[in-house]
């Protein structure tokens, strides 16, 4: 079989890959990005066509990562001459209480404040009379941040698939599953069913399926993975219009009762507006036991709270999707960004980013893996994400 040298190879090809690539690609690093399916596909935490793109959090670093995302946002846009991010706001309203894996409103509105992001407040009311929201308990409170974004996720892979196809030094491979990774003194020779490829360094981004890349290498990390739902409910008043928005409410038994929900598009089924679930009722053990059908029990929960508290829209869905995510253990799902563990030879060569939410910095991801792997650090603050030692585990 072949081998070939590179710089760096990146294991994974979705969202996040690509734009480390592309931006390895920027700096002249001879670069394979090697996928285990093909590229654009609808099997792992890029699957679906949008996201929201929003600065409300309630830690200032994950506000502060938001804003600094931004620029890489423009950056891709102006390069691709592709409209990605469709500015509509970001509204989160709920139970001013409750605390989630979103988060607390009135923590993110002390993180925004404390950075100077602009936002303004709402009462269950206002947010009825200016969101087209109904029935709300009036202890909810809200806030509305004007930057947020329903992102078009599908074209934003397709664009940076583009602008990796056109650097010199980036070469591609689809359904090129990682079967073995040896270690030749500082070199890693990875075998795939299609050659083999030798290389100085790694950026190891494989989404959900982060474990079947890293055991090769004698860890693993604790995980949790979610197979979430998502659904389209079609307009019945066809001049409704809904930001992005998240509503906090705490769970009745079974029903996570917590949802987020985006503008109609002209990308994405545009006389419709996507609500989903941010539950899962059963999360899996396997990346490979996800399914592309939604848990009905999820979206009839999701129905349910449309029918009681959203206007303009018709009850049941029309289309359907999931999008499978890796989550770590940590209380907050914390993203992952880190070099393997010290007792993996070559570790300061292999850097990896695992778990979270993180559609919505994939540019900015794509900056951070790229300075890592070429120059074993960045000049972004990483410190909160950098939780290897603790949630890395030999095997």
């Amino acid at each position: 079989m072949n081998t070939e040298n590179y710089d760096v190879i990146v294991i994974g090809g979705g969202a996040i890959g690509l734009a480390t690539a592309y931006q390895l690609g920027k700096r002249k690093a001879k670069t394979l990005v090697l996928e285990q399916f093909t590229f654009v596909n609808q099997l792992g935490s890029s699957a679906g066509v949008s996201r929201q793109f929003r600065i409300p959090y309630p830690d200032e670093y994950m506000v502060q990562m938001a804003l600094d995302a931004q620029p890489y946002w423009d950056e891709l846009e102006k390069e691709t001459e592709t409209s990605l991010l469709d500015k509509v706001g970001t509204l989160w309203f709920g139970d001013p209480e409750v605390h989630s894996t979103e988060g607390n409103i009135a923590e993110a509105e002390k993180a925004l404040k404390a950075l100077n992001v602009p936002y303004t407040t709402l009462t269950a009311k206002e947010i009825e009379e200016q969101y087209h929201f109904r029935n709300l308990p009036e202890n909810y409170t809200g806030l509305f941040q004007p930057d947020g974004a329903s992102i078009n996720f599908k074209a934003t892979i397709e664009a940076l698939l583009g602008l990796c196809k056109k650097e010199e030094t980036v070469e591609l491979r689809e359904d090129s599953p990682v079967l073995e990774i040896k270690q030749n003194g500082e070199l890693f020779e990875i075998t795939t069913p299609n050659g083999i490829y030798i290389a100085k360094k790694l950026a190891i981004i494989p989404g959900p399926y982060i474990n079947s890349v890293i055991n090769l290498l004698d860890f693993k990390i604790e995980a949790t993975y979610w197979n979430m739902s998502s659904a389209y409910f079609k307009k019945t008043d066809p001049a409704i219009q809904y930001p992005t928005w998240f509503v906090f409410q705490n769970p009745v038994d079974k029903n996570g009762n917590e949802f987020y929900g985006f503008p109609s598009v002209d990308w994405d089924h545009p006389e419709y507006i996507r609500v989903a679930p941010d539950f899962v009722i059963n999360p899996l053990d396997e990346p490979n036991d996800r399914t592309l059908i939604p848990n009905p029990q999820e979206l009839s929960y999701t129905s349910e709270w449309i029918k009681e508290h959203m206007t303009g829209l018709s009850t049941e869905p029309e289309y359907t999707s999931t999008c499978l995510i890796a989550l770590s253990t940590i209380p907050n799902k914390e993203l992952l960004i880190d070099f393997a563990p010290k007792y993996v030879p070559n570790h300061k060569n292999i850097v990896v980013y695992a778990t979270g939410w993180a559609a919505k910095f994939t540019p900015f991801l794509g900056k951070i893996m790229s300075d890592l792997a070429l120059d074993g650090h960045t000049d972004f603050d990483i410190s909160h994400f950098q939780l290897g030692r603790k949630f890395f585990k030999a095997i």
